[in-house]
């Protein structure tokens, strides 16, 4: 069997201290996608290297990607990316067969 040595075990956890992320505070059971209460308060966690705990408050997503994110806001907008190409003529497993063509 191969073992992860505890050494690199431990670099890796500790990597991850600091870490924070953004619950939604809603009704119901368990954590929800961000994306399903956009306007609902969230608690924002920390990872101290064992659990969880309280960090933070956000009045919305919005407010929480913010705290969550900061660099964000200092970073220029992405360059638009190049306009896809149109697919060339050929007879790949996904294209539609094409009709058969007459010499004539």
């Amino acid at each position: 069997m191969d073992d992860e040595p505890l050494e690199r075990w431990a670099e890796r956890r500790d990597a991850r201290i600091g870490r924070l992320r953004a619950l939604p505070i809603v009704p119901g059971g368990g954590p929800r996608g961000s994306h399903v209460y956009p306007d609902a308060p969230r608690a924002i966690e920390r990872w101290n290297g064992y659990a969880w705990e309280p960090y933070g408050f956000a009045a919305n997503l919005a407010e929480a990607k913010a705290i969550l994110y900061p660099e964000a806001k200092d970073s220029p907008a992405p360059a638009q990316a190049p306009a896809p190409k149109p697919l060339g003529t050929g007879t790949g497993k996904h294209r539609k067969p094409q009709p058969p063509r007459s010499n004539g």
